[in-house]
Order: C-alpha cells, then sequence, then structure tokens
C-alpha cells in the first residue's frame, strides 16, 4: 500500500527539489554578488532606480485601469446578449492573445500606430503634425490592453455566468428594467470578481518584460524588468542588478500574496461556462449601446492581428526561407520548446501525483502537511521570480566558473519548463485526480504502481491532457523572450531572440515576416492545445 504512494512521493520530492535548486541557485547567485560589492549595492539606491521602480508601478496601475475598467462594461453587453450571431467568435478570437508572444504583438501594434504605421496618416492629422510613433508609455499602455482588456472580458463574463438563474427569473417577474438589474444582480457578482482580475491584471503588467523592451522607447519608459537586462547585458553592472533584482523580487511577492488573499486564479482559463438563460428584455437603446462597445473592443483586439498579418505577407518571405539563420533559430526553437514542455509535463505530473497521494495518507481532519502544501501550491508561486530574476542570478552565480553563453540552452529549458507548470498543471490535475477517485482501490488491491501503474492505467486518461498542458507550455516556450534575452548570443539563437535582432538593426521587413511565421506556429498549439482539452472533457 505504501509502496505505490511511495513512488509517487518520491516523484514530488524530485520535482520541488529541482524547482528548488533553479530558484535558489538565482537567489544564491543574487546573494553573492550583492555581498561581493556592498559598496555598490549601496549606491545602486540612486534617483534613477527610484524612477524606474516608479514608473514600473505607474505604468502597470495605468495598464489595469485601461483593462479592467473596459473589460467590466465589455463582460456586461456580451452577457446581456448571449445569443447574438458572431458571439462564439468573438470570444474564440478574445483568446488569440495569450497565444500570440509578446514581441509579435507589439510588432503588429507599430504596424498600426507606428511613425510609418498604417494610422499615422491619420494621427499625425489629428494631432496637427508629423506623427511621432507610438513608443513610450502609450505603446506599453496600449500593447498591455491588448493583452489584457480581452483576458479580463473572459474573467468577468465567467463571474457574470455565476449567477444563479432564479435571480434572473425573479427579477422579470418583478419587471425589473436594466439598471436596477445592474446594481443590484450584475454589479455584486462583478464586484466580488474585480478585485482579483485587477490584481491579476497589475500582476501581469509589473512583469512585463518584452513589451517594454521592444515599446518602451528609452529611459524615461524602462521597468525594473528592463532595466535588470539592460545593466547586465549593456553596462554590465552587477551591483544594480541585483539591487533591481531584489527589488522587483519584493513588488512580485507583494502582489501575489495579495492576489492569493483575493483568491485570483493567476493563470487564467481559456474555457468559459455556457451563458445562462437571460429571463430579461434588453431594450434597443442599450442594444445599440452594447454593440458599439463589443465592436470597439472586437477593432481594438483584432487590429494588431490583421496588422501582423498584412506586415508579414509584405515581407520576402521566401528569401526568409532560405535563409541559414532562420533555418537554425526555427530549429533552437522547436528543440528548446519542445524539452521544456515535456520537463513541464513530468514535473507538473510528478507534483500533482505526489499531492494526490499525501492527501489520500492523509486522515480527514488532520491538517495538511508542509510538503502537502508545496505540492499543492508550490508551482504557483514560482510566479512571484519572473523568468529574467532567474536569468539574472544564474548569469551573475556562473559568470566567474563557466561560460554563461554555452548554458544559454539548459538555463532556457529550465526557466521555460518551470514557468509553463501552472498551465501545465491545471490541464492535467482534474484528469488525474478523476481518474485516482476511479482507479485508487483496484490499484492498491492488484499491487499496481509506479510505471506500471502509469501505463496501464492513468495514461488513456491522462493522455489528453497531458497533450494540451504540452501544447501549451511548447507555445508558452516558443514565443518567450525572457532568458534567451540574457544568455542569447551568435551561436545561440530562438526565433524571438532572431526577431528582436532584426528589429534593433532596423530590419523591419525581415521582422514583421518572422513575426508573422512564430505567431501563426504559437497560435496553432494553443488552439491544438484547446482542442484537446475539450475533447477530453466530453
Amino acid at each position: 500500500m505504501h509502496a505505490a504512494r511511495d513512488s509517487r512521493i518520491t516523484a514530488g520530492v524530485v520535482a520541488l527539489a529541482a524547482i528548488a535548486i533553479l530558484i535558489g541557485g538565482a537567489f544564491a547567485g543574487l546573494a553573492l554578488e550583492g555581498a561581493h560589492d556592498l559598496s555598490g549595492a549601496y549606491a545602486a539606491f540612486d534617483s534613477y532606480l527610484f524612477s524606474v521602480a516608479r514608473f514600473t508601478l505607474w505604468q502597470a496601475l495605468l495598464s489595469t485601469l485601461l483593462s479592467a475598467a473596459p473589460a467590466l462594461l465589455v463582460a456586461r453587453a456580451l452577457s446581456r446578449h448571449p445569443d447574438f450571431p458572431g458571439r462564439r467568435l468573438i470570444l474564440q478570437l478574445f483568446t488569440v492573445p495569450l497565444a500570440l508572444p509578446a514581441i509579435v504583438a507589439a510588432l503588429g501594434i507599430l504596424a498600426l500606430y507606428g511613425r510609418a504605421g498604417y494610422f499615422a496618416g491619420v494621427l499625425g492629422t489629428l494631432g496637427a503634425g508629423e506623427w511621432p510613433g507610438i513608443y513610450g508609455l502609450s505603446g506599453i499602455l496600449v500593447a498591455h490592453v491588448f493583452f489584457n482588456l480581452p483576458l479580463a472580458t473572459r474573467l468577468f463574463l465567467e463571474a457574470l455566468g455565476t449567477i444563479p438563474t432564479d435571480q434572473w427569473r425573479l427579477a422579470s417577474q418583478l419587471g425589473m428594467g436594466a439598471r436596477p438589474a445592474f446594481r443590484l444582480i450584475e454589479w455584486p457578482a462583478l464586484r466580488a470578481a474585480l478585485p482579483g482580475v485587477a490584481g491579476l491584471v497589475f500582476m501581469l503588467c509589473i512583469t512585463s518584460f518584452t513589451i517594454v523592451l521592444t515599446l518602451g522607447g528609452g529611459p524615461a519608459a524602462t521597468t525594473l524588468e528592463v532595466a535588470i537586462y539592460q545593466a547586465l547585458r549593456f553596462d554590465f553592472d552587477p551591483a544594480r542588478t541585483v539591487v533591481l533584482t531584489l527589488l522587483q523580487i519584493g513588488l512580485t511577492f507583494v502582489v501575489m500574496v495579495a492576489l492569493a488573499r483575493l483568491g485570483a486564479n493567476t493563470v487564467g482559463d481559456a474555457n468559459l461556462p455556457v451563458a445562462p438563460r437571460r429571463y430579461l428584455g434588453v431594450g434597443r437603446m442599450e442594444t445599440v449601446l452594447n454593440a458599439g462597445l463589443i465592436a470597439v473592443a472586437l477593432l481594438f483586439v483584432a487590429g494588431p492581428m490583421v496588422a501582423t498579418v498584412l506586415a508579414g505577407l509584405k515581407a520576402d518571405l521566401g528569401r526568409l526561407a532560405g535563409e541559414e539563420a532562420l533555418r537554425r533559430a526555427t530549429l533552437t526553437s522547436a528543440g528548446l520548446a519542445f524539452m521544456a514542455a515535456l520537463l513541464a509535463v513530468a514535473l507538473s505530473l510528478a507534483l500533482i501525483a505526489a499531492r494526490r497521494a499525501l492527501a489520500l495518507r492523509r486522515s480527514r481532519d488532520k491538517a495538511m502537511s508542509l510538503f502537502e502544501h508545496a505540492a499543492d501550491t508550490g508551482a504557483g508561486f514560482v510566479l512571484v521570480v519572473p523568468p529574467i530574476v532567474l536569468g539574472a542570478g544564474w548569469f551573475l552565480a556562473l559568470r566567474n566558473v563557466a561560460d554563461v553563453f554555452a548554458v544559454a540552452p539548459v538555463m532556457v529549458v529550465a526557466v521555460n519548463a518551470v514557468m509553463a507548470m501552472p498551465f501545465a498543471i491545471r490541464a492535467i490535475r482534474p484528469a488525474y485526480d478523476a481518474a485516482s477517485e476511479r482507479h485508487e482501490r483496484l490499484c492498491l488491491a492488484l499491487g499496481i504502481s509506479g510505471w506500471s501503474r502509469l501505463r496501464l492505467v492513468d495514461w488513456p486518461s491522462l493522455r489528453r491532457p497531458l497533450a494540451t498542458g504540452f501544447a501549451f507550455a511548447m507555445a508558452l516556450s516558443l514565443g518567450d523572450l525572457g532568458v534567451i534575452a540574457l544568455f542569447g548570443s551568435d551561436s545561440v539563437q530562438t526565433l524571438p531572440y532572431l526577431l528582436l535582432a532584426r528589429m534593433g538593426s532596423y530590419r523591419t521587413a525581415d521582422a514583421a515576416g518572422l513575426a508573422l511565421l512564430l505567431g501563426l506556429v504559437c497560435l496553432m498549439l494553443v488552439v491544438a492545445a484547446d482542442r484537446l482539452g475539450r475533447e477530453g472533457k466530453s
């Protein structure tokens, strides 16, 4: 009996140890570097540090307001009209930003609102002069709203979907209009969800790296993560890197603790519940206003996607496909993303199995042990340490003992795998718990454990969830720029790194073609993950 459970618990111990080594090694590198140069670390507390920290919080606050407030209205508009033609297509379109790498979305936004963008002439006319482009705070805000407005809309719509049908039936019997229905029925559900949604968006914005790197446009629009990258790769100021990194960790820790208290979902959910039946009629004026809100949100979200496709098709795709640099970057990206996704799924399954084994062993009236709690929630707290922070810690730890650029593949795989774990766990855990509920007694009675149990008993139930987690983790890894931005070099380049290099050398047409390729691959992976997940539930 214990042998079957011990194998799962052992696997969980190994998984947690691997995560602890990755995060602990980064912290050790930061601590050793800080202790080595205390005077330099003290000198890093200057006006630049405080201006960067202030801008990090300010842009995150503005991004949260500009994302959450419109999302609340758009979600209500979608909720009030559950049956109009095209509603399902709009909701599916709102999942696309999850699949797009940040650097691809940044290029789409530049193609629309940049100095040479499609809207440059119109914006220049409105501004009574030449349009200067969208770099700086305005570009960061537009990009953050592009990513977070659809996410917040879906989460608010999910909250509205929890309103009991009986409340709508009673409101209809009382002849309740739109305003009192909002005040008495819809607003309480939205108000309960608002702190968690706003906190999640705020967390995503203070840990935003690629968007600020590509659209920030200078020292006046730099966040802590971008400052960490600049301090290492351009200035090579380890002392300042340590201070910036510790400050970033402190900020993300505070926000994650607040999110945990609010019960926020830190990975989001791509699936929405079926809208409950509505018993209230919607007036003509409200219908027109809601249609306008949905149309504006749809155009805002779809615009950068369309611009990315149009700009990419204008590139010389045939020449790009023949470039040796692109072929190497594609193979490198595919190989590293495959390994990262495989490791993410293996670690996730080990933690899920260990948590389940510990829960079965523990009596109902007994509190969870520290190890069980770590297996249950530990993967979510890896989000406290962003990829750029892990990369910076290991960069400092390895620079005196190894060639940091030679270990780039290992670092990219390890960090991306750990960062994808919360998403993989979300896909795998329900299926594993259900399979365990059905087969636990039979496996104990027959003495089936370890690899034999996974292959013969659990695999049929876990095949699709594992494929879902794998595809989503691979998409996240393919589009990530955080770690490779620090460890990348001419010998180790991924598609996002090559795309950033082409942007830096002002080869915008090539960058647009690469963005189209990368975006399509990531989108196909996420669509495959979504379909596998839906088929697994049916």
